[in-house]
């Protein structure tokens, strides 16, 4: 009896945080849809029916499998467990959410991870307990240098690689382009990109989540336990990746998958590599959330430039909106926090 009336509260004050992470994680399968599966809905190789379903099954196999170094930092390296209450944790998620849906309902492919560590960031300044070396010297110079790094190798293989090929005539021929192995080797990095947005992403709801869990439970030793409880938040969250897919997801991969430039096989390949493999790099040798959007178009970007040259793509419109869009949102996440978290403590709720 006095069990169920200690553990009622504690559920009902844990059940807020986990639906506000499931919100959030609907808003980051919406938005991660567009670089997994952007690439091989251009070029007409899989229904879009199929999307939501496969992207969701590797989102979750990523989570589990390599999703450990970035839950880490988010739940662990930008602020201090035990400032992660269930009503901070709530605010966090709440105003990551938000922003990703303002970009979903433009249709715009957002970064969860720097909206996510912009509100995280914004909390542990609220607190005062900023971590600047972290965020300043190894989180934010990855979120330049890897999409650079994307849109030169796009752009190196495209010109220097595939325009040869092309011009030879091989990108063209019928044989070569309905060529099976071409299209399940497309399938295959698709998946691939999926899988590494469950290792990077997902810890954008998982890692406070578990810092949260070990801090109202008032567990102890929080490294040994930490690494469970986020695989236990995962199996909840992971999920709603998928839902996210079905609700927003055909409106984003549509614009960047048809809007941009109109992809052939070979580019998808390409682009689907490149992005997945600079992200799964950052997860698991550093554990950096970081934006495996921006790392997509930027090879969207690159491959767009080795045919079509700088000015015909940096003048289309959807790409400007994604220019905005990718500074907007974060600024949203973060203000937003800062101004719930004040009111939070004017309530009394901290």
């Amino acid at each position: 009896m006095n069990l169920n009336i200690m553990i009622s509260p504690l559920f009902s004050q844990l059940l807020i945080p986990f639906l506000v992470a499931m919100f959030l994680a609907i808003n980051m399968g919406g938005s991660g849809t567009a670089p997994a599966f952007s690439a091989a809905y251009g070029a007409n190789i899989i229904r879009k029916g199929l999307i939501p379903g496969l992207f969701g099954i590797m989102v979750f196999l990523g989570a589990i499998l390599a999703g450990k170094g970035t839950a880490t930092t988010v739940g662990k390296g930008l602020l201090d467990p035990e400032m992660m209450s269930f009503t901070v944790v709530s605010i966090i998620l709440f105003s990551v959410a938000i922003a990703l849906l303002i970009a979903n309902l433009f249709g715009i492919p957002q970064s969860t991870s720097q909206a996510t560590v912009m509100a995280v960031t914004a909390a542990a300044i609220y607190f005062h307990a900023f971590n600047s070396d972290k965020l300043l010297f190894e989180i934010i110079p990855t979120w330049f240098i890897l999409p650079i790094i994307s849109f030169f190798l796009s752009l190196f293989i495209g010109k220097y690689i595939y325009n040869p090929i092309r011009r030879r005539g091989y990108t063209v021929s019928k044989k070569v382009n309905e060529s099976p192995i071409l299209k399940y080797l497309i399938i295959i990095m698709s998946l691939y990109v999926a899988f590494s947005i469950g290792a990077n992403n997902v810890a954008n709801a998982s890692g406070p989540i578990a810092s949260m869990i070990i801090n109202e439970l008032n567990i102890v030793d929080i490294d040994k336990n930490f690494i469970l409880i986020m695989i236990l938040a995962t199996l909840i969250i992971a999920p709603s990746f998928g839902i996210g897919s079905s609700l927003f997801g055909h409106k984003i991969v549509k614009k960047t998958g048809k809007e941009i430039v109109l992809f052939g096989k070979v580019e998808a390949i390409i682009i689907a590599f490149i992005s997945a493999s600079l992200l799964l790099i950052a997860s698991i040798t550093k554990g950096i959330p970081t934006s495996l959007v921006q790392l997509n178009v930027a090879a969207i970007l690159g491959i767009g430039v080795a045919k079509l040259g700088f000015k015909n793509i940096f003048r289309k419109t959807e790409v400007n909106q994604f220019f905005v869009m990718w500074i907007i949102a974060p600024i949203i996440a973060f203000g937003l926090c800062l101004l719930l978290l004040y009111f939070a403590n004017k309530l009394e709720l901290l």
